[in-house]
């Protein structure tokens, strides 16, 4: 009975709070998902790179942009139009994109969540379903208070270093390329302050196609 009694009590158990840094893929599975980043913190305003998105029309690749709140409403119209798109989703980034959000009280980092859902869904007339921590800085306590409202945390399977000071597309493509494994959840920055990525990025999907690798919806491959 004992043993009954404590597997009950796991069963019941809520689910360990986790951080996905890779799609739950069969491991022979060739598949990726691209995100990017739109950071703007207050008192610094940020834009959509014209040149990241053209590649990806171009291409027309499923991709996920992680959004602060200010960065949704200083760009609405044109987030308005990508989230249209099938193949765009806009996902939570934070409100203002504060550093150590694991030093917050659970109120304050419910605000940072909540208030960027609700910008971002005032633009694209869609809740967010992924949070993603500014500069990945979190603990378990400030992982949990983020499931608590509902997301999951999605964050990146290495870090492209694309905002980096003398990053050039070389650099960047042979990087990503060789550090890329099946389920890799990459991440570039599309909020002009990682002048590398645009030039980077066909030469980067031609090598992910050419070692057999797909691009998949992030939102598919984590159901809910």
């Amino acid at each position: 009975m004992a043993a009954v009694a404590a597997l009950l009590l796991l069963l019941a158990a809520p689910a360990r709070a986790e951080v996905i840094e890779r799609l739950p893929t069969p491991t022979a599975d060739k598949v990726v998902a691209l995100t990017f980043d739109a950071c703007e913190a207050r008192g610094q305003p940020a834009f959509l790179d014209q040149t990241i998105l053209d590649v990806l029309v171009a291409e027309q690749v499923p991709y996920t942009i992680f959004a602060t709140g200010l960065f949704a409403r200083r760009n609405a119209e044109a987030l308005k139009t990508l989230a249209a798109s099938p193949l765009v989703r806009v996902e939570n980034h934070s409100m203002a994109h504060p550093r150590h959000m694991e030093r917050f009280d659970a109120a304050a980092i419910r605000k940072e969540v909540e208030d960027a859902d609700a910008a971002i869904q005032a633009v694209t007339g869609r809740k967010p379903r992924f949070f993603r921590f500014p500069g990945g800085d979190h603990d378990s306590r400030s992982l949990a208070e983020v499931e608590a409202t509902g997301h999951r945390v999605v964050h990146w399977s290495f870090p492209s270093g694309d905002p980096a000071p003398g990053v050039t597309p070389r650099h960047l493509t042979e990087w990503v390329l060789s550090r890329t494994r099946p389920g890799a959840i990459l991440i570039f920055h599309v909020n002009r302050r990682a002048p590398a990525t645009g030039p980077a990025l066909p030469a980067i999907l031609a090598g992910l196609r050419a070692k057999g690798y797909r691009v998949v919806p992030l939102e598919e491959a984590l159901p809910p």
